[in-house]
């Protein structure tokens, strides 16, 4: 299993065939995918997608990086990174975790540890887009230093976000 970085409690890893049951567990969440999807993602959804985010990983000119996240004192899948090139060819950050793992700190220090591991990689500039309601997410990106850009609706989900960006 490749790890890509870790942090005190975690390490980030590529996703395996056996992350599946979580990674499921995860997308099946409205709770979690309200202000990613605007809707929970069905088991024959995440059949398909799993094994697409892995097979990203052979492609030389891939430019959209999801992750697991494993807690190192028991090997528990807690959830996934995105660094992902959007739109405007900015590199994007994201999270997502499985709800029993909210209000843990586990947030903050995954996504502290995902713009260390983007400092190292040569990164120099990182942006995070947050749905306006999701303010845990604004919250750890604020804390990380990220600094306000602009208000804006979403194509995808239709909802006000608000663009974040961070010099490295």
């Amino acid at each position: 299993m490749q790890v890509v970085f870790e942090t005190e409690r975690f390490k980030v890893r590529k996703l395996v065939l056996q992350d599946f049951n979580a990674f499921h567990e995860m997308h099946n969440n409205l709770q979690v995918m309200q202000y990613v999807r605007g809707k929970a993602m069905t088991y024959e959804e995440n059949k398909k997608e799993l094994p697409m985010l892995i097979e990203k990983y052979q492609d030389p000119n891939n430019d959209f990086w999801i992750y697991a996240i494993e807690r190192k004192e028991d090997g528990n899948f807690v959830g996934t990174v995105a660094l992902v090139k959007d739109e405007q060819e900015e590199d994007e950050i994201g999270y997502r975790l499985l709800e029993k793992y909210w209000k843990k700190g586990y947030g903050f220090e995954i996504a502290e540890g995902l713009v260390s591991y983007c400092r190292e990689i040569g990164k120099t500039q990182l942006i995070a887009n947050v749905v306006h309601k999701n303010e845990a997410s604004t919250k750890i990106i604020r804390k990380l230093g990220f600094q306000f850009v602009q208000d804006f609706v979403s194509d995808d989900l239709k909802l006000p976000e608000r663009k974040f960006s961070l010099l490295l």
